[in-house]
């Protein structure tokens, strides 16, 4: 049997750390189809609140960082929380390089208030030269007058 040790992995391997997330209040512009005044956006930057991101007018939603030069993603966490309203949900990303824009991923969820309150995606990539960030929201699928919210958004 032959063996070796693998001394990178988990650091330079492609995967974020918790620790080693962007600062996207830093480095990023952020574009929203609707905001609701007292759910500002920065509140889905901080960890640990439920608070997050709402939009001010029902129905789909973007949201687009715009990096200030661009960066290399590996990670993506998204989290949802919703226990008021039963609804499904179905939210894409996508990625932009200078030459291509590319849908990373499409999700669909089912909130229900006496069962799944909270959604918690955390996506792993291996993106290059990436300028921006898209986040595509359909809070209610097939119900237009339910508010697309966001607990929180990191991206490593």
């Amino acid at each position: 049997m032959r063996k070796s040790t693998i001394s990178d992995f988990g650091s330079s391997s492609g995967l974020s750390a918790a620790g080693s997330w962007l600062d996207l209040e830093e480095i990023a512009t952020a574009e929203l189809s609707s905001e609701d005044p007292q759910h500002p956006f920065e509140r889905a930057l901080r960890t640990g609140t439920v608070e997050g991101w709402r939009a001010a007018v029902p129905g789909p939603q973007l949201i687009r960082l715009r990096f200030d030069s661009p960066q290399s993603v590996r990670r993506i966490r998204l989290q949802f929380h919703e226990e008021q309203v039963g609804r499904t949900q179905e939210c894409a990303l996508f990625a932009t390089s200078k030459t291509s824009r590319k849908e990373l991923v499409r999700q669909q969820w089912m909130f229900s208030p006496s069962g799944s309150t909270s959604e918690v995606e955390d996506y792993f990539f291996d993106l290059k030269d990436v300028t921006s960030i898209e986040l595509e929201i359909d809070p209610g699928r097939h119900d237009k007058t339910v508010f697309a919210s966001l607990s929180s958004i990191q991206v490593g």
